[in-house]
């Protein structure tokens, strides 16, 4: 796995169960896509909200409004 897709999972795993499934969802159906060019289409479109929601992610973080993930609980 990339740096960069661990990343992206990294800061999935902090946004609630709902929109992590949303995001899951999302990329299956990608990968998924029979049509390439779709792929490179949408995930084009996407970028703008994916750094968005990095960004939102990141400034909790930093505010202190996140808590570590405990793979025990869940």
């Amino acid at each position: 796995m990339t740096e960069l897709l661990e990343k992206a999972f990294q800061e999935a795993s902090k946004l609630p169960e709902l929109e992590q499934n949303q995001i899951a969802a999302w990329i299956l159906e990608m990968l998924n896509a029979e049509d390439e060019s779709q792929w490179d289409a949408e995930f084009a479109a996407t970028q703008d909200v994916l750094a968005d929601l990095a960004d939102e992610a990141l400034s909790e973080l930093l505010s202190g409004d996140t808590e570590e993930l405990n793979p025990d609980t869940l």
